[in-house]
């Protein structure tokens, strides 16, 4: 008999009854370090002073009002977006899946209002993510999200992630745009090298389309800086961010410059709940926090003490780690065995962490760590590896 919570996740049996800035405790007590940080979503820890400060005066006044009339709070967070990004504009979803369809919907209707409505296609990378709609998983095309769903929404082609030349082979007459993830999460935290990024730009404009790239989980400080695509110096046209963008409320943004966002006029997109006055009220507190001077100088530092301390790891532990990838604090351990063993094992020492593709252990703490929490971790993680290099042993 099926239970009534649908069973589409296969979770642990741990229930968390509060947070507190890195750290979870569950129902029975007990504390656990959470490098996890809820798949990236939790930016600045659990229960942040400032964040819950600003929901609960926002709670205090007006939840939802809806998108027929002007909502402060976004126009507030629209225009700090557009002042610290590439982007002219900014439209406010409720996740990150939404913001992708939202940039998938101003790719056809640009193409279609400059004259072109044949040109529909989008190009993505194997091993990339982009949610879990129809039009999202066709797009990431993993064999383990599409099963069951037939027919594939049409309008995708996928090429090797950080191969320009495949990328060029794979254009055509009717390609419209290139969907990427600087860093791949998902698929197994592959980070793409800055010159391919920079690559990309140039394909994009040699031959007229549109670079759409998807930092819901890499973006929003997480590699050091706003957004993982800076570290290369060059901008998209359009991005879908979330994730950490709400600090824990759901909240997805697509933001475009004026050429591509041009496209959504009146009536030609909208959401019942995207941008409500809460979600606004999250996101402009962590933008607060996340762009105050300093902050993000102090994420890429600590990032750089964690790199460190996990390349000994690595090196230590041949029987149990392959290698070490990522950007910032978006890092990928690289398993010799499965990688759930290796996951339960440091839940049950009290560090969380999280699988992704190719047996590769996420470690996504929040950004406001400092190198206590980095010592913390690092014993659980040398402890665990231990352990099980013995008992493979």
């Amino acid at each position: 008999m099926i239970p009534p919570l649908m069973p589409t996740y296969a979770r642990a049996d741990v229930a968390f009854e509060r947070g507190e800035g890195a750290y979870l405790f569950a129902a029975d007590g007990r504390r656990y370090l959470d490098f996890g940080a809820g798949v990236a979503v939790v930016a600045l820890g659990h229960c942040h002073p400032h964040l819950v400060e600003a929901l609960a005066r926002q709670a205090g006044a007006l939840w939802h009002c809806s998108n027929l009339y002007r909502i402060p709070g976004q126009e507030r967070l629209a225009e700090r977006l557009v002042e610290n990004t590439f982007a002219d504009s900014v439209f406010f979803a409720n996740s990150g899946a939404e913001a992708v369809e939202c940039g998938l919907k101003m790719i056809r209707k640009h193409f279609d209002d400059t004259g072109s409505p044949g040109r529909y296609r989008v190009i993505t990378c194997a091993g990339g993510f982009h949610g879990r709609t129809l039009a999202t998983i066709a797009a990431g095309r993993q064999e383990k999200h599409l099963t069951g769903f037939d027919p594939v929404v049409d309008g995708f082609d996928q090429v090797a992630f950080g191969n320009l030349d495949e990328l060029r082979a794979a254009i055509t007459d009717e390609t419209a745009a290139i969907l990427i993830e600087p860093v791949q999460g998902e698929g197994g935290i592959h980070p793409a090298a800055l010159e391919y990024l920079r690559g990309l730009r140039e394909v994009a404009d040699e031959y007229g389309l549109l670079l759409f790239f998807d930092e819901i989980q890499c973006g929003m400080g997480r590699t050091g800086k706003l957004f993982a695509h800076e570290w290369a110096g060059m901008a998209p046209d359009i991005l879908a961010a979330g994730k950490g963008l709400g600090g824990g409320f759901p909240v997805g943004a697509c933001l475009a410059t004026e050429k591509a966002a041009a496209a959504l006029s009146a009536g030609s997109h909208g959401s019942t709940f995207g941008g409500n006055p809460l979600a606004m009220a999250a996101a402009n507190a962590v933008l607060d926090v996340v762009l105050a001077d300093g902050f993000l100088d102090r994420v890429d530092a600590v990032a750089r003490l964690l790199w460190k301390r996990l390349e000994s790891l690595v090196e230590a532990h041949p029987k149990v780690l392959g290698g070490l990838r990522g950007a910032g604090l978006m890092v990928g351990l690289a398993c010799v065995f499965d990688n759930g063993t290796l996951v339960a094992h440091l839940r049950d020492n009290g560090l969380l962490t999280v699988p992704a593709a190719d047996n590769v252990v996420r470690l996504l703490p929040p950004l406001v760590i400092e190198e206590r929490h980095v010592d913390e971790a690092m014993a659980i993680l040398e402890r665990s590896c231990a352990e099980l290099a013995d008992r493979a042993a």
